[in-house]
């Protein structure tokens, strides 16, 4: 198990959560490890100036800046009485500690990365003479992909992971902007609706918009779910054209468009569009 596994581990039963120093210690830094409950946490304690404690969650974890005239049991108590925060803040490091890894091996060849809720592996070269140059190429069929199925991007072998990246992420940008579309017209034929405009968005923190003169936003990233999910956020968009709130009347008409908005809400709440979604 690795260091951040050892530090953010959730406690399981008895057992302490043990936790290793950083490879490499900052000048007068000592270690110390504070257990509360089944609580364990690791610091790097350092000694300064400065009049109170502080706190501060950096690359190597937690660090502890202390006042000379300050006790180790009163460090140690100051810790215990922030436990909460801290491993709250711990539990954001390590994710996105985690999502840094995982962006780095996916964005190279044989990296995993999910379309339409299926799990499609990037490969970079070119397999075939038929293929074009310079056109990333889908083994299967772009409308229903099967696990393990690769998207080849016509790239040097030796492609850096912002290339691959960039290639991906257009050719999955066109995807989604195809399928959106697809299905916005099958919604909209069947209510009636119209709209003035739509397209793709990039926001890190909302899924889609809707704006009271009937311009719909989609964040491109939803290609990465399974085609329930994004009717959801299509439809979720589409009802705020009757009710522009999140009343009981709104959640009324997304379960007219879509009965069963409820299963796919609750996948959605589990990721943020920031990234690539762990399905």
């Amino acid at each position: 198990m690795s260091q951040l596994e050892l530090l953010l581990a959730e406690p399981q039963g008895s057992q302490p959560n043990w936790v290793q120093p950083p490879q490499s210690m900052p000048d007068g830094g000592r270690w110390r490890i504070v257990r509360s409950g089944h609580n364990v946490v690791g610091f790097v304690l350092l000694r300064s100036k400065r009049r109170s404690i502080g706190f501060v969650i950096g690359d190597d974890g937690l660090r502890v800046t202390a006042p000379n005239w300050v006790t180790l049991v009163q460090i140690d108590n100051a810790v215990i009485e922030k436990m909460s925060w801290i491993l709250t803040k711990l539990q954001d490091w390590q994710r996105r500690k985690d999502s840094m890894a995982m962006s780095h091996t996916r964005w190279q060849s044989g990296g995993e990365l999910p379309y339409l809720g299926c799990p499609i592996v990037l490969r970079v070269g070119v397999p075939g003479a038929h293929i074009p140059h310079g056109s990333p190429h889908f083994e299967g069929d772009h409308n229903a992909p099967q696990a393990g199925q690769c998207l080849w991007l016509p790239l040097p072998l030796d492609a850096d992971n912002s290339r691959i990246r960039e290639m991906a992420q257009a050719w999955l940008q066109g995807r989604a902007r195809n399928w959106f579309q697809d299905r916005l017209n099958h919604f909209l034929r069947k209510t009636g609706l119209s709209i003035t405009k739509w397209r793709l968005s990039s926001a890190g923190t909302r899924w889609g918009s809707c704006s009271s003169d009937g311009n719909i936003m989609l964040n491109w990233r939803l290609i990465h779910f399974s085609p329930m999910v994004i009717d959801y956020v299509i439809a979720h968009e589409l009802a705020h054209l009757r009710e522009m709130n999140h009343s009981r009347d709104f959640w009324n008409e997304v379960e007219q468009l879509y009965p069963d908005y409820l299963s796919a809400k609750q996948i959605l709440k589990q990721f943020s569009p920031d990234g690539v979604p762990e399905l």
